[in-house]
């Protein structure tokens, strides 16, 4: 009777367990960025080693911007549990109450660049906007500057810039000698009349990575303003390009919590993961984008080889300056408009 007994609440205990087992392994959040090669190596970067951390599964949905996340919010039907931003669509959307506030004593700021979070959202990784160059159209004698990029006497030749105000504007203060340290809050009016004397040099405002790297294989552009890593795909895919890091825009994606989830203690936990040291070095194993977590740099993984072309190595930071989303996040809206009007006056 006592076997009997104790064999039948051993195997109402083990249900049990392998139950609560069970339910532990169906935790899952859903994740949404940018889709593509970026979210490929979001995936072998910080997906797949936070879910293994943790014990859960993380699903992943694509996304085109601060609208969707908006909708999702302003709704009430909240589907993800993290998404991915550019860095003034997460100040913007802090502004309009659309995410959870983080938890830092769970998510570790010690190793993160002064601006590269806040109390609504944290970094991802850095990228770069650098000036790109046809090495078989200057030779000997690149451009090495902005100031250079303006100078269409010494320096004929097409150009290219993003069509977009945040990066030209600042681009074009540097270009107008203001140091890069004092390039906020923007002398709107200073920008905007170096852009004019540079927009007749301009053949194509471009609107996406792709086209970039296509720009420079094609030999359409003699010059560009370029995220780094479209400029080494060119390079990789044989184009004689090169580039410089010096009065580089460093850049950011940023992760944030919408307002509503209903798992937002455990997509804390996930963005932990993402943003600590350990899987911070992954990301250049991955894609050629540099950790928004300078520790990261101090765990070994990132061979030394491949720090001069990592833009955010120890010695290209300090090349660069930071986009400044928080002043973008208030003045934005205002300077599209400007913007507009610009690229249409003839």
């Amino acid at each position: 009777m006592f076997t009997r007994k104790f064999f039948a609440l051993a195997l109402l205990t083990s249900s049990a367990l392998l139950g609560a087992g069970a339910a532990h392994a169906e935790e899952s959040i859903t994740v949404a960025s940018w889709g593509g090669v970026y979210q490929d190596a979001e995936r072998a970067a910080f997906f797949e080693p936070a879910a293994k951390a943790l014990g859960i599964t993380i699903k992943e949905e694509t996304l085109s911007g601060i609208v969707d996340v908006r909708l999702q919010v302003q709704s009430g039907a909240v589907t993800w549990d993290i998404a991915e931003l550019g860095s003034s669509d997460c100040a913007q959307g802090a502004k309009e109450g659309l995410f959870e506030t983080l938890d830092f004593t769970v998510i570790n700021k010690d190793g993160f660049v002064p601006g590269s979070f806040s109390d609504h959202w944290v970094g991802s990784m850095f990228y770069s906007v650098v000036l790109a160059w046809n090495k078989a159209k200057y030779g000997a004698n690149p451009p090495k500057n902005w100031a250079d990029f303006w100078n269409v006497e010494k320096f004929p030749g097409t150009r290219s810039l993003h069509n977009s105000p945040g990066g030209p504007l600042e681009l074009a203060l540097i270009a107008d000698g203001v140091e890069k340290d004092k390039i906020y809050p923007l002398d709107v009016d200073r920008a905007f009349k170096k852009m004019e004397e540079i927009k007749p040099a301009i053949t194509v405002w471009w609107t996406s990575g792709a086209q970039t790297t296509q720009l420079l294989k094609d030999r359409e552009v003699d010059m560009i303003a370029i995220w780094v890593s479209r400029a080494i795909a060119a390079q990789k895919a044989g184009a004689e390009v090169d580039f410089t890091f010096d009065q580089g825009e460093l850049d950011y994606g940023c992760f944030v919590i919408p307002k509503g989830s209903k798992k937002k203690d455990l997509a804390m936990k996930a963005l932990a993961q993402f943003t600590s040291p350990e899987l911070q070095a992954n990301i250049p194993q991955h894609i050629d984008y540099g950790p928004i977590n300078i520790k990261a740099f101090d765990t070994g993984k990132i061979p030394p080889e491949k720090l001069p072309g990592l833009n955010s190595s120890p010695e290209n930071t300090d090349k660069q300056f930071v986009y400044d989303a928080i002043w973008w996040g208030d003045h934005g809206g205002e300077l599209q408009e400007r913007w507009d009007d610009f690229l249409t006056q003839k």
